[in-house]
């Protein structure tokens, strides 16, 4: 299996580095692993892609390449540039540093790169860890992910319905907040909603008196709706949620029918 890896965290993040273990865990001795990942941290970038402006890319060992460019600009940096010649069968996209789950999913540049790879007619998958009391201490808090990690990307090559619509699917696995062998098992679950929370924006003045705002997320602690990503990822399991990159409320249309 040829599988390309990107992420939404840079090229030197930890969490790539767990990630290029599970890739080449699951492309075997005959498989290649390519690396094509930010140049910088792109985190919170989302499908943001670079139309206005050119990227440049190094490469910095074999199949190892950096983009000054959102995860989405590494994908088509990838498949049309330098992998052109030998598409890959998979994208895997993190393993990110924190949650993606509930309403983190639609600012994710990790979730952007995978959607990119569904965009481009590709299998694909973003990992991301959840950070908390149970593993933001140990030496190595993506533990779950790094151990847990090929066995799911597996389970979902086996399971994944045929794709009869016009946008694939891509997939977002979350991994709990927890050591590996403290992991329940796995859920399929729909994506959640933190109620009462989200992001925000914070005012701060410098020494000098400039004025800067500074985002904030939510409390990441709190659990969505039984059967929802975060609920299942707070109850230490690991949550998978297929998605689409259809936008459509398709459950307001026929309630909208009225305006035509």
């Amino acid at each position: 299996m040829r599988i390309l890896v990107t992420n939404d965290d840079g090229i030197s993040a930890p969490g790539l580095k767990a990630l290029e273990q599970i890739a080449t865990a699951l492309a075997g001795p005959e498989g290649e692993v390519w690396t094509v990942a930010p140049a910088f941290e792109q985190s919170g970038v989302g499908h943001c892609i670079s139309y206005t402006h050119p990227s440049m890319i190094s490469e910095l060992g074999p199949r190892r390449f950096a983009a000054e460019g959102s995860p989405a600009d590494c994908v088509l940096a990838a498949l049309h540039v330098v992998m052109r010649d030998h598409r890959p069968d998979l994208v895997l996209s993190g393993v990110n540093r924190g949650n993606n789950s509930a309403e983190n999913a639609l600012y994710s540049g990790t979730l952007g790169g995978a959607m990119e790879g569904a965009l481009q007619g590709l299998p694909a998958m973003a990992l991301s860890q959840y950070y908390g009391a149970g593993n933001r201490d140990l030496h190595d808090p993506f533990e779950a992910a790094r151990t847990h990690g090929a066995a799911v990307v597996q389970k979902i090559l086996a399971a994944q319905p045929e794709n009869t619509e016009d946008y694939g699917l891509f997939y977002n696995i979350n991994f709990p907040p927890v050591a590996a062998a403290e992991v329940q098992g796995l859920r399929i679950t729909r994506q959640g909603l933190r109620a009462g929370t989200g992001f925000s924006a914070e005012e701060q003045l410098s020494p000098n008196g400039r004025r800067f705002v500074w985002m904030r997320g939510g409390d990441q602690q709190i659990a969505t709706a039984p059967g929802s990503d975060a609920h299942a990822n707070l109850g230490g399991y690991i949550s998978v949620t297929p998605m689409r990159a259809d936008l459509t409320a398709h459950d307001a249309l026929e309630a909208l029918k009225t305006l035509e």
